[in-house]
């Protein structure tokens, strides 16, 4: 699991140059376990910027946020969201 900053959870308008670079020194560490970023990660933008060097990304508040206005028969549409 990596942590993509030092702050709270929650919506982001993207990773910056530094967040981006740590991303990519981790997957050049060819580590045995598939790395998962967290944090920050809400909208197809901040999903693809964080998978360009990991396995995955964790969506934590913007899917609660998601459930709680729509429902969970809303789901497929918010993956549906995330892709490009």
């Amino acid at each position: 699991y990596m942590v993509s900053s030092a702050s709270t959870t929650g919506a982001k308008e993207g990773f910056g140059d530094e967040q981006r670079a740590y991303f990519q020194r981790i997957a050049k560490m060819d580590l045995k376990n598939p790395q998962i970023v967290g944090f920050g990660i809400s909208n197809a933008q901040t999903f693809e910027q964080a998978t360009e060097f990991a396995k995955g990304a964790i969506i934590g508040s913007a899917f609660i946020k998601w459930l709680t206005n729509k429902g969970t028969s809303a789901i497929a549409s918010f993956i549906k969201s995330l892709r490009p």
